[in-house]
């Protein structure tokens, strides 16, 4: 990644209360004033040290000397002293699990960590990413079949890029569904994956019995580290941040990212060249589409509501959003923005094989070329090209004389036709709407069996077209944003 260069080594890029930046003390100076705390160490590899890279508490953010040294002065309820893992270094991981941080054990004196990395063999311009949201367990079961299934497919998954290729995962909240026991297989799962995860907090990851938002991740710290951090791969910044803020009474929270983390960001982002792209995970969605058009009154609890003060901070860079916790598909595009709202790993809270907006269950796959990303949705257990899935006439109730295609992850760039009998009829008419399986599966009180809160929810992405009465096969093509074309078709019983 590249760095300003005026900003000098080893300086903070500004001190917590606005005062002036804190001078480090000499490396081998280790006196300290009365409940003075001071973060040093070194980042090598190979025994050699690494220049330049940004060490946090997060709070103030330093970068290494020219030796790869680091020292500066820390604060009280500092949990932990973490690094931005420069591009060109392997992720170093402890049962799957990124280890760039390490615990503060004392309140003062000196605390020295240092970190060691591994050089990569291979070009990391070019690299692979997964997004898994929600993965939400809440019984045994249900690690399961996270287990049986969702692991052997991102292990194929991965398997079918090569053995050069670079991976890593990130885990965009909800890892579990209240029952912190379960966090152990949750990293089993991931470590099973062989590629390193990066891990954010959802609302189901907290502390419900904390006092207030400053300790509701103590639980989810202890398991994963840090709950807002950066690093970098290639040509790309990734930032991970909490955008769930506890108001103080069980499993009630709204969508707010924190003073304390956006000074972080801002600073951390100092060490960032404009026009970079960044990549940002949270778990709830900044904005979603069907709020952006005014289809479902906004919560607090399902959006960022002060997501435009994150929005200034990114303005000069090129910026991909990954978000979880809706359990539906879609994703929307505004100046240097675009957020990815997942389908869940877990579908419908492990209920059955699709989200609530009839998205399989599965998870983002994004190919990274330098600065450009790339992306498509990876339903587990099908293949790559499972990207449509077409309904005869009659499914959709509202709609019982059309065809209807739910082409889960659609954008406006997409490009949706069908064909009546091998003859191009057009584009389809998008329609805001249920899919017709989900409702199947989802809709009234008794459904589905395991768990009866779930319901059917309105997705952008679901298609209409009208055959004609003696039509006899339906063929829906879709064009992705990227020009991949992928087909779906159905045979229709004409009327006689």
């Amino acid at each position: 990644m590249q760095r300003r260069n005026f900003l000098k080594s080893m300086s903070l890029v500004s001190a917590w209360f606005g005062t002036p930046a804190i001078v480090s003390k000499a490396a081998g100076d280790k006196s300290t004033s009365a409940g003075e705390l001071i973060l040093q160490g070194k980042v090598q590899s190979n025994r050699k040290g690494i220049a330049g890279v940004v060490v946090t508490d997060g709070r103030s953010v330093v970068v290494t000397d020219k030796n790869g040294q680091y020292k500066f002065n820390s604060y009280e309820e500092a949990e932990f002293v973490y690094i931005s893992i420069p591009s060109g270094y392997a992720f170093p991981t402890n049962n799957g699990v990124a280890a760039f941080y390490a615990p503060i054990p004392k309140r003062n004196g000196v605390v020295v960590n240092n970190f060691t990395l591994e050089k990569l063999k291979t070009d990391d311009n070019r690299h692979q990413f997964v997004v898994w949201a929600d993965t939400q367990m809440i019984s045994k079961a249900d690690c399961e079949q996270l287990k049986k299934e969702s692991v052997p497919d991102l292990k194929a998954l991965v398997q079918s890029y090569g053995n050069e290729a670079l991976f890593h995962g990130i885990g965009c909240g909800d890892l579990v569904w209240d029952k912190f026991d379960l966090f152990t297989d949750y990293k089993e799962a991931i470590q099973m994956t062989g590629i390193p995860f990066y891990n954010v907090i959802g609302n189901h990851d907290m502390d419900i019995d904390s006092r207030t938002d400053d300790y509701s991740a103590q639980t989810f710290k202890q398991q994963f580290g840090p709950t807002y951090y950066s690093f970098n791969r290639g040509q790309i910044h990734y930032v991970v941040l909490d955008d769930v803020f506890f108001v103080g009474t069980a499993k009630r929270y709204i969508g707010y990212i924190n003073e304390s983390q956006l000074k972080w960001l801002e600073r951390d982002l100092q060490w960032v060249k404009p026009g970079t792209t960044v990549v940002v995970s949270v778990h709830i969605p900044t904005n979603t589409g069907a709020i952006r058009r005014k289809k479902i009154k906004e919560e607090f609890g399902g959006t960022v509501s002060n997501r435009k003060q994150l929005y200034k901070l990114l303005r000069p860079y090129k910026v991909h959003i990954m978000s979880g916790h809706t359990h539906f598909n879609e994703s929307w595009e505004e100046d240097n923005i675009m957020e990815h709202n997942h389908g869940t790993v877990c579908g419908a809270w492990w209920t059955g094989p699709i989200c609530s907006d009839g998205t399989p269950s599965g998870y983002g796959v994004y190919e990274v070329e330098g600065s450009e990303l790339k992306w498509y949705y990876k339903s587990t257990g099908k293949e790559e090209s499972h990207q449509l899935r077409v309904y005869e006439k009659g499914r959709h109730k509202d709609f019982p004389e059309e065809v209807v295609a739910n082409v889960w992850n659609w954008d406006p760039k997409w490009k949706v036709e069908w064909y009546e009998d091998n003859v191009l009829k057009g584009t389809m008419e998008q329609r805001i709407a249920f899919d017709p399986w989900a409702v199947e599966l989802y809709e009234g009180p008794q459904l589905p069996k395991k768990h009866k809160f779930v319901e059917p929810s309105l997705a952008d992405h679901l298609f209409f077209a009208k055959p004609s009465a003696g039509a006899r096969e339906i063929m829906v093509k879709a064009t992705d944003r990227f020009g991949n074309v992928y087909r779906e078709i159905i045979q229709l019983e004409p009327k006689v």
